[in-house]
Formats: C-alpha cells, sequence, structure tokens
C-alpha cells in the first residue's frame, strides 16, 4: 500500500510539473510546427503574431533590382541600422551590383519559424523574398555593450589588466587571443526557455578527461528552467552538493585566470550576459590562491600564500577563541593579559559571547552598507563608520578596547581571500563557531573543526576530492599549494584533475634547444 501510494504522488508531481511547463513550452511548441510562406506578407504576419506585435519590432520594405518584394525584420535597438541600409538593402536595390545573395557564404537560411525568432530576438535581420520560402539570417548585431575593463573583484598589482565583459563572443575572444591551441573545443548550448541564453563549453582535447567533460555537458543539458541571467543560476543547478556553504565551481572575471585551469585539464563555462566564467572542477585550496602566485617570484608567491592561510584563520576563528579563553579557559592566558582584558571589560555589562556577536553584526551591516553605495562613497563610509561606531561603543562601555582590535583583525583577515565566494563562506561559517565557543569553550571549536574537516573531505566536484590533493594525499600536487615551487620544477600537470597529458614542460628538449 505504501508503495502504491508512493508511486501515485511520484504520478502527480510529475502531471504538475508537466502542466507549469504547458504554458510556458506552448508558445515554442507552436512555432516548432510552423514552416515559412512563399508570401513575404503571410511571413511577417506569422512573426508579429508571435512576437505580440511588440512596438519595438521593426519591417523595413523594399524592392531588389529584379522588382522582387523583400523585407528586413529586426528588433530596434539590437542591430546595426547602417550595416543594414548601406550593406543590405542597398546592394539588393542597385542594378549596378550583382545579385550576391543566392550565393553568399556568409548568410545562413532557414525555412522554420523558430529558427526565423529565435534569431530576431537574439538581434539579428532576417532577409525575406516573395516567392523564396527561406529567410536569409543576418549577423548584423549592433547594441551597446561595456568594454574590457579591468576586473573588479579581481585585481593584481602584476599581470593582465583585461577582464570579461556581458559580451560571450567578446569573452570567447579573450580566451582564444591567450590560447591559440588548435584542440581548444567550445560547445554551444542555449539554456533557459524563455531567456534562451547562449552558453559556451570550452576544454582543450587532449588534456580534458572525457567523461568529466560529458558529466559537465550532461548536467547542463538537463537544467530546464525559464531563464538563465547570470552563470550563479548554473553554477547553483550543477553542483554536486546543494547544501554545503563551500563553493563547488569557481567563478573568475579574469581571462587568464581561465586559460591556466584550461591548461590543466578543467572545463570553463561562460554565459552570455554576464562577466563571470565558471571554471569545473574546483577543489578548496585553488579558492586562495591568486594569478599573480605564478607572475612573481616563487618565494615571493610562498609567502603571500602563507600571509593568506594565516589571514583566513584568522577570519575564521579568532573572535571564537577570545570567547572560549575569557569565558571558559582564563587560567591559559598570560596573567598581564588577563589583568588588562579583565580591566577593559570591567564596564561591558555583557558576557564575551554577546559583546562579539554585537561587534560582529554591526560590522557586516557597515560592510554591506559600503559595497551597495556608489564607488567614491562606499569605502569612506566603511572606514568611517567602522571607526566611530567602534570609538563609541568603547566609550559608551557596550565593548571592551580588546573586542574591537579582534574584530578589527577579524574583518581585515576575511578581505584577504582572492575568492569572493570563499570569504562569504568563512564569513558565515564564524558566526557558528563563536556560538559554539560560547556554549562549550575550546571544546565546541574542536567539535567544529572537526565536523568542517569531514564535510569537506566528504565533498567532491564533478567526481573529484574537494579536499585534493590532502585527501587523498597526492604528494605531485603538494608543490602548489602552500609552496608555489619555482617554474622549472613544476614540469608536469596536477594528477588529482585525472589529465590525460601529464607533462607540462619538456626539460630534455629545452636542453636540446638551448644548446642550439
Amino acid at each position: 500500500m505504501s508503495q502504491f501510494w508512493k508511486a501515485w504522488q511520484k504520478r502527480k508531481k510529475t502531471l504538475q510539473e508537466k502542466a507549469l511547463h504547458h504554458h510556458a513550452d506552448r508558445s515554442m511548441e507552436r512555432v516548432a510546427d510552423k514552416e515559412l510562406s512563399l508570401e513575404v506578407d503571410e511571413n511577417i504576419i506569422m512573426i508579429e503574431q508571435e512576437l505580440g506585435r511588440c512596438d519595438d519590432l521593426v519591417v523595413r520594405r523594399f524592392r531588389d533590382k529584379r522588382g522582387t518584394d523583400c523585407a528586413i525584420v529586426f528588433l530596434d535597438g539590437m542591430v546595426d541600422r547602417n550595416v543594414i541600409s548601406e550593406y543590405i538593402i542597398s546592394y539588393l536595390s542597385n542594378p549596378q551590383i550583382p545579385d550576391i545573395l543566392p550565393a553568399s557564404n556568409e548568410l545562413e537560411s532557414t525555412d522554420g519559424l523558430r529558427q526565423v525568432i529565435r534569431n530576431i530576438l537574439s538581434g539579428s535581420a532576417v532577409l525575406m523574398r516573395d516567392g523564396d520560402n527561406k529567410a536569409y539570417l543576418n549577423n548584423t548585431r549592433g547594441w551597446d555593450r561595456r568594454g574590457v575593463d579591468e576586473p573588479q573583484t579581481e585585481s593584481v598589482v602584476r599581470g593582465p589588466r583585461d577582464g570579461f565583459c556581458e559580451t560571450l563572443c567578446v569573452n570567447s575572444a579573450l580566451v582564444r587571443f591567450r590560447l591559440k591551441d588548435p584542440n581548444l573545443r567550445v560547445r554551444h548550448m542555449v539554456i533557459g526557455r524563455r531567456t534562451q541564453t547562449d552558453v559556451y563549453v570550452m576544454y582543450i582535447e587532449g588534456l580534458a578527461y572525457p567523461p568529466m567533460v560529458r558529466e559537465v555537458l550532461a548536467r547542463l543539458e538537463k537544467i530546464n528552467v525559464d531563464s538563465i541571467l547570470e552563470s550563479g543560476y548554473i553554477e547553483q543547478l550543477i553542483q554536486d552538493r546543494r547544501w554545503s556553504p563551500f563553493p563547488q565551481l569557481q567563478n573568475t572575471e579574469r581571462p587568464d585566470k581561465v586559460v591556466a585551469n584550461l591548461l590543466e585539464g578543467k572545463v570553463a563555462i561562460l554565459v552570455d550576459g554576464t562577466p563571470a566564467a565558471l571554471i569545473a572542477p574546483a577543489v578548496f585550496t585553488q579558492f586562495y590562491q591568486s594569478p599573480e602566485d605564478y607572475y612573481e617570484r616563487f618565494y615571493i608567491a610562498t609567502l603571500l600564500r602563507f600571509i593568506r592561510a594565516i589571514s583566513i584563520t584568522i577570519a575564521l576563528l579568532l573572535p571564537s577563541l577570545y570567547i572560549a579563553f575569557s569565558s571558559f579557559h582564563p587560567e591559559m592566558i598570560p596573567s598581564r593579559l588577563v589583568i588588562a582584558m579583565a580591566a577593559g571589560r570591567s564596564t561591558v555589562p555583557f558576557p564575551s559571547l554577546v559583546e562579539a556577536l554585537i561587534m560582529e553584526v554591526a560590522i557586516e551591516i557597515l560592510r554591506e552598507a559600503s559595497v551597495r553605495l556608489p564607488g567614491p562613497i562606499g569605502p569612506t563610509i566603511g572606514i568611517v563608520g567602522a571607526l566611530v561606531v567602534g570609538e563609541a561603543a568603547v566609550t559608551a562601555g557596550l565593548v571592551s578596547p580588546v573586542m574591537v582590535i579582534i574584530v578589527a583583525l577579524t574583518t581585515i583577515g576575511s578581505f584577504v581571500s582572492p575568492s569572493y565566494s570563499a570569504a562569504i563562506s568563512i564569513r558565515m561559517l564564524r558566526f557558528l563557531v563563536m556560538l559554539l565557543a560560547g556554549m562549550f569553550g575550546l571544546y565546541g571549536i574542536m567539535l567544529f573543526l572537526i565536523v568542517l574537516l569531514i564535510n569537506l573531505s566528504s565533498l567532491k566536484s564533478f567526481g573529484v576530492p574537494y579536499m585534493s590533493p590532502f585527501s587523498p594525499l597526492n604528494l605531485k600536487g603538494m608543490k602548489d599549494v602552500f609552496i608555489r615551487a619555482p617554474h622549472h620544477l613544476l614540469r608536469t600537470r596536477p594528477t588529482m584533475f585525472h589529465i590525460q597529458d601529464e607533462i607540462r614542460m619538456r626539460e630534455e628538449e629545452n636542453r636540446e634547444q638551448a644548446g642550439r
């Protein structure tokens, strides 16, 4: 009886989902069944019906040099009108110019209405002629777009200054500009029933693990939503563990970072309309590495990585350690420091846990406000607001001076992480470990760390263990984690990504070339 009830509930849920998707899909199904007519007027009527007679739909009628009625259909603001007037209409209307349309290799043709609607909505101009049931698709996209600027979230002292923009073809060209490998493969997909968002999947054939590439493509094909407005939609829909606070795909605005990961056998996902590319698979350590690590000398990069590791530890554990020591284990603190802390807390009416929560919440509010304010005002408000709030809280006796110092170090440490999504995870977990420290002291902190390590060790990103090369242990991969080895020692690629070609640098060939 229970199995019958479960089967009935599953069947009911499937029928409900089909009913919800029916209204969204019926228009495209109707378009898919239609073919173009030999009459231009009939085709224009069908296009206007499908697009709801939109006011921005432009239909330009003219006659070519043979006297045939023609029409060009496009959306206002999405095409370059000069190209349409000077290179299409004038060429077809001028009797002194030969008719290049039937023999043109630059035009795509289709006899399906669905393909016509798709191209019009994508910014193409569609040319139709009487007596011809085919429409000719002209790539005349010409809307205003943002140029290639420096990435705002991943700035470096030394390195390239160009970053992705919101145009997919420009982003793929930035990758091609750096990676002139004929084995670079680009797979095009359209995701989103209503937005019809273009997506590129890029990988290097011969390096990327074929089953991993197939898994990425399969997960993307399974996405069945009505809209994809940013790469974050795709990231949340294809990741392995959707309830984990840690990001399992890396996002970046830097083309050089995408190329570096492609050369390690990974897959890049570019989404039209967003400057953030996705990299899969992702492991925990790569979120705390910067492209600048490979542009500087190895000992500078190693020092920077140790600084990041210390900063991340401070950002996660420093407030909770203060709470645990001051509330449960004061005997572990040096006597002079205990006296100084007691003097500072003499006027504070709250326990250390409440004191830390008040300051942390205040700082998070100030940080969020500084992000939402206009560019020149945001950093000023964040710095001045933190100073004013901290000084006022100490003067009023709500918090101790030591707590202000701890919260300041914690906030600064969270800014050191090169990845914004990874820093957000640390900020969220900091509140949890503070509560455990306030209830159980150091035992609560140790319990949190044990559970955290178990969770991280159980995560996988497209079949790759999230804690590689630590778990499982991979000694070859350890030379590029905390310590960035010199380039002449990084002769092999990381094997944890099931790379097909492990050799990055062939020392014998380099020696032969140097000898010549």
